[in-house]
C-alpha cells in the first residue's frame, strides 16, 4: 500500500507533466489509499482545469467516479489529532498532514510532488518520479 496525494490521483486522469509517471506508479503498486479529504481536492483540481478552459465540464463530469474506483477501499479517517500535531510541528497546511498522517500510522510512503510535504516529512513523503 501506498498513500497518495490528491494530484497523484488527478496526473492520470489529465493533461499535464506526470500521466507517465502515475502509469508507472499504479503499476508499480495498485493498492492506493488516501484521506478521505482526497475527493474534494480532485474535485478542485478539476473545476481548476475547467475554468483555465483545460478541460470541459463533459470532459470531467465522469472524472471523480472513475477516480473514485481506482482508490475503493483504500479511503480513510485520519486520526484529527495527529493531523494537528503534525500541522503544529510543520508550516504545512492541516489538509497536506492528512495525507502525511495516513502514512505515518501504517508506515508506509506518501507519494507526492508537494516539495514542501517531501521536505517537512521526508521519512515519509517521496516524490513521484518512474523516469
Amino acid at each position: 500500500m501506498i498513500v497518495v496525494d490528491s494530484n497523484v490521483v488527478a496526473y492520470l486522469y489529465l493533461p499535464g507533466d506526470y500521466p507517465e509517471d502515475a502509469e508507472a506508479l499504479l503499476e508499480h503498486d495498485c493498492d492506493w489509499a488516501a484521506p478521505l479529504l482526497w475527493r474534494s481536492e480532485f474535485r478542485n483540481i478539476l473545476a481548476g482545469y475547467m475554468r483555465r478552459k483545460t478541460i470541459t465540464y463533459e470532459s470531467a463530469r465522469n472524472l471523480p467516479l472513475e477516480a473514485e474506483s481506482l482508490v475503493t477501499g483504500g479511503e480513510h479517517d485520519v486520526d484529527s489529532r495527529l493531523i494537528l500535531e503534525l500541522a503544529r510541528d510543520t508550516d504545512c497546511s492541516a489538509h497536506d498532514c492528512e495525507f502525511v498522517a495516513l502514512a505515518i500510522t501504517p508506515d508506509v510512503k506518501l507519494v507526492t510532488m508537494d516539495a514542501k510535504l517531501r521536505k517537512a516529512f521526508p521519512k515519509h513523503a517521496v516524490a513521484l518520479s518512474f523516469r
